[in-house]
């Protein structure tokens, strides 16, 4: 049922429980701070052949990209460790995220091609939805180890061996950014598309 009986009638069932909808304002943030502060830090030492607008970029200059670069690091790792940890520890991982398997996954990339995906249900995650979660936790933890290399590359020599030596590095760190950033750009034209998507994550209900 998507209704309970409360004091004052009918009223909608939670759909996003408070700590979810304060984890996902929070990352917001610490996303947007990162992207800008990180597209700032890139331009002192560009990987190709373009830079961003100094416009669009946070800090001002280098040390000030470090500055807010950092504190949005701990906010984005800590609020990001959280977000598991309660989605682990409640079963929601496992109740909202699976079964993912290969055969309903193509069905719905079609339906979505085909503009018929359905979002009717805000209870339900279809296919496409627990891939594309599923990619971004991962993405946040690739984004969180690349960054720990770039930053105390001498401290952490595993992750560095592992990732391939500090400039790959910077390759990974730059395209699981490029890759968070094209996760938000589709978020954000879903939320277009079902706008009711927002009041949930606004309100709750």
């Amino acid at each position: 049922m998507n209704v309970s009986t409360g004091e004052m009638g009918n009223r909608p069932e939670i759909i996003h429980p408070l700590w979810l909808r304060l984890t996902h304002w929070i990352n917001l943030l610490a996303v947007l701070m990162l992207v800008a502060s990180g597209w700032r830090i890139y331009n002192a030492s560009p990987l190709f052949d373009f830079s961003f607008p100094a416009e669009i970029t946070l800090g001002g200059w280098l040390g000030g990209a470090l500055q807010w670069h950092f504190a949005a690091m701990w906010l984005f790792g800590f609020n990001g460790l959280l977000y598991l940890a309660i989605n682990l520890l409640s079963g929601r991982m496992k109740r909202k995220f699976w079964p993912l398997n290969l055969r309903g996954l193509l069905a719905d990339i079609r339906a979505a091609l085909r503009g018929k995906l359905q979002h009717s249900d805000p209870y339900h995650y279809n296919m496409v939805q627990r891939l594309a979660y599923l990619f971004v936790m991962f993405d946040g933890v690739v984004l969180v180890i690349s960054g720990l290399v770039l930053w105390k590359m001498v401290q952490f020599p595993l992750l560095r061996e592992l990732l391939g030596g500090y400039e790959t590095a910077r390759y990974v760190h730059f395209l699981a950014m490029a890759s968070l950033m094209g996760f938000v750009v589709l978020h954000m034209v879903m939320v277009a598309v079902v706008p009711k998507t927002l009041l949930a994550m606004l309100r709750g209900r």
